[in-house]
């Protein structure tokens, strides 16, 4: 093991070194300039060398103080940053959230005032993207993923599950007194949420037509109807809104527009939906922040 001076006699150096004044390093550190001198004369007799040529003033380095004092100023720079990430990790800091940009937008951002009134010293950064961040490679410190199933890679939460229902603006079908049969969908202007043709079982309107002939009599061919298509998932809640026309949506995601009266459930026949899942690494250092929203998320989805 290496035998190094103690850490005050290298930050009393360090000091008087930057400011080339004994007076000006006792200031900094709240000591009295004798208190410096002590500590440097301690250094110099650890290092066998005069550190500082004291005569004729003003105070100078000399060579032996030249050649260490970038390594203690840069040394005690590196500690100070490993500390204060130390201390971030168990008060406060960030937090790095990937979720879809439709979960995102309109399940998480919609109570991140209620994160910051009981974590107010943890921020969060909100990736949003469909893409699949990578939490080994450090792209992500959380994950929040929607499967039907619980996705690898990680330790995993389950969050909710969501349904699909079949939805509209009062604005564009009326004070509803029932529900609407397949038929009389087809009058109104349908919306569809563009899936990857490899999810078989995405809630289209091709799977709502396929289960509501189980059920219904006539079955118009609503899946080559629709007059909107997005692959944006909050694009077609937006238009659906916006009374454009009826659509398939998560409940997840238009919970409050459910609640209060600006979407209504047009039909009875739902589809199941996923879960989204809250996935991160057990191995993670800062373990301690990601249970404490993992525990605030599952207090919002309860």
């Amino acid at each position: 093991m290496h035998h190094l001076p103690p850490l005050t006699e290298l930050r009393a150096f360090e000091a008087a070194a930057r400011h080339l004044s004994f007076k000006g390093a006792a200031a900094e550190l709240f000591v009295t300039p004798t208190a410096i001198s002590h500590q440097i004369k301690l250094l110099e007799r650890h290092c066998g060398r005069d550190l500082f040529r004291r005569r004729p003033r003003p105070l100078k380095l000399t060579a032996a103080g030249e050649l260490l004092f970038p390594v203690v100023r840069d040394g005690l720079a590196t500690f100070a940053k490993a500390l204060d990430k130390v201390r971030a990790s168990a008060v406060g800091g960030r937090l790095r959230i990937t979720a879809t940009n439709a979960f995102a937008a309109r399940w998480l951002v919609p109570r991140l005032p209620k994160w910051r009134d009981a974590h107010p010293r943890l921020k969060l950064d909100i990736f949003g993207t469909d893409a699949i961040l990578d939490l080994a490679a450090d792209e992500a410190d959380i994950a929040i993923r929607y499967a039907r199933k619980p996705p690898a890679g990680g330790r995993c939460i389950e969050l909710m599950r969501d349904t699909f229902r079949v939805v509209a603006s009062p604005k564009l079908v009326g004070d509803l007194r029932k529900t609407l049969s397949p038929a009389e969908l087809a009058n109104f202007p349908l919306i569809e949420i563009e899936w990857p043709s490899r999810n078989r079982d995405a809630p289209t309107w091709q799977r709502w037509q396929t289960k509501a002939k189980l059920r219904f009599k006539r079955v118009p061919d609503l899946a080559g109807l629709p007059h909107l298509a997005f692959r944006e998932e909050l694009h077609a809640i937006e238009a659906a809104i916006s009374a454009q026309g009826i659509a398939i949506c998560s409940d997840v995601l238009i919970g409050p527009e459910l609640a209060s009266g600006a979407l209504v459930q047009v039909s009875n026949l739902t589809l199941r939906g996923y879960s989204f899942f809250l996935v991160y690494l057990p191995t993670h250092p800062r373990v301690t922040p990601i249970m404490s929203f993992s525990e605030w998320a599952r207090s919002m989805a309860r």
